[in-house]
């Protein structure tokens, strides 16, 4: 988890110092400060610092992994890297319905979009849920 944070750190320093670089060029070469583009970077800079401060707290708590360590080899992360269902069909069911979200968003069908929205968190319902129901409910 430590490359994760230290990626993200980098991230926001770069997204904080170029909104600096931003804001004073937007300054001197325009009529004044383009404020959008400038809160743009500083927003990019913050969330990438989030997601650093994140992942640095969770990798004080979790054990070394393989690309953690320096002198690690690629036969060292070989193994079972988690749970994945082999079947379900909800991940399709969530495409779907943000395909046709977007779909009727872009055409101004908001009706749609907004049954859409119902469509999608059903799904995500049902594949987070997915192994927490009984046998007798399949």
């Amino acid at each position: 988890m430590k490359v994760e944070a230290r990626i993200f750190e980098v991230l926001a320093v770069f997204f904080i110092l170029m909104g600096v670089i931003y804001t004073v060029c937007t300054f001197y070469y325009r009529t004044g400060v383009e404020w959008a583009g400038a809160a743009c970077m500083f927003f990019a800079g913050g969330l990438a610092l989030i997601a650093g401060t994140y992942f640095r707290f969770v990798a004080r708590r979790v054990e070394i992994r393989p690309e953690d360590f320096e002198e690690a080899e690629i036969e060292d992360g070989a193994g079972e890297l988690g749970f994945f269902s082999p079947g379900s069909y909800w991940p399709i069911m969530i495409a779907g319905g943000a395909a046709l979200f977007a779909i009727g968003f872009a055409t101004a069908n908001f009706w749609f979009a907004i049954a859409m929205v119902f469509v999608i968190v059903g799904s995500v319902a049902g594949l987070v849920f997915e192994y927490h129901v009984g046998p007798e409910k399949h």
